[in-house]
């Protein structure tokens, strides 16, 4: 099985597919611009809200695709699904991963996230180009991996009992118990979550595979019920879904509307 993290040193000379998944919530442009100054040779470019999110939504702040979206966007990427597939941002980074949940998704079963970032691949030596890539369009016809998305309705039913789930709430601990909440109209957290801030797989900016990771990843998936992670957007608790799926643990979905979906309902219960 393809792992999901992956070292550039390891990669060794297969040809890949690659995705530059460079993006910043603070300046939602910086990543287009990075791309256009400097960017692995033939990689494209997918953008967190032109092309990982439907903005025109109310669904929360980063909505979920239509499938036919995601279509037309593997399509004009040049995948197939046989394809070996490298994806990269800046390191430590939500991005990538989230690129990498949607080619889960759409059922690509090659596809790893690089572990470095991209100055960092720089320096290893793989070439880089500022020329924009033109791929030749494929007519790729995604295997859909329903069973690792969850809607709201899917959800509503973990809420109530009648999914048997375990909620991952991926937020800042302060921002699940409800003492700050800088984004959404309604502070708190989706009822029966637990709390597992994403920061908490990184050291010094960095995810990090080590045995702390390990054992606070075995102590989330103790109980052997299927996990359902979300955040605030459904960015953040992307790196958890991989990190979970890293580690050999593949009962987990992810829940792309999140919180800012969740309390987009008048109704919404919270905790």
């Amino acid at each position: 099985m393809t792992k999901v993290f992956v070292s550039v040193k390891d990669i060794g000379d297969q040809a890949y597919k690659w995705i530059d998944a460079r993006f910043s919530l603070k300046s939602v442009e910086l990543g287009k611009e990075k791309y256009g100054a400097s960017h692995v040779v033939n990689a494209v470019h997918w953008d967190l809200n032109d092309d990982l999110s439907d903005l025109s939504k109310s669904d929360g702040r980063q909505p979920m695709p239509e499938k036919k979206a995601i279509v037309e966007l593997l399509r004009a990427s040049g995948l197939e699904l046989s394809d070996a597939i490298l994806i990269y941002d800046d390191g430590g980074n939500p991005f990538a991963t989230r690129a990498w949940w949607f080619l889960q998704y759409a059922g690509f079963k090659n596809a790893s996230i690089l572990k470095e970032g991209f100055e960092e691949i720089k320096q290893f030596g793989i070439p880089t180009t500022s020329k924009v890539s033109k791929p030749i369009r494929t007519a790729v016809n995604p295997i859909w991996q329903d069973e690792i998305y969850a809607s709201r309705a899917f959800v509503e039913k973990v809420v109530t009992g009648e999914n048997i789930g375990l909620l991952v709430d991926a937020r800042a601990a302060n921002r699940y118990r409800g003492e700050t909440e800088p984004l959404d109209a309604i502070a708190g957290h989706i009822p029966g979550a637990i709390n597992f801030d994403w920061e908490l797989l990184k050291s010094e900016g960095q995810y990090r595979f080590d045995e702390t990771t390990a054992q606070q990843l075995a102590e989330i998936a103790k109980g052997g019920k299927e996990l359902i992670v979300y955040c605030g957007s459904g960015v953040t608790a992307s790196p958890l879904y991989a990190m979970l799926a890293h580690y050999g643990y593949d009962n987990s979905r992810l829940y792309v509307g999140s919180y800012s979906d969740w309390v987009s309902k008048e109704d919404a219960e919270v905790e």
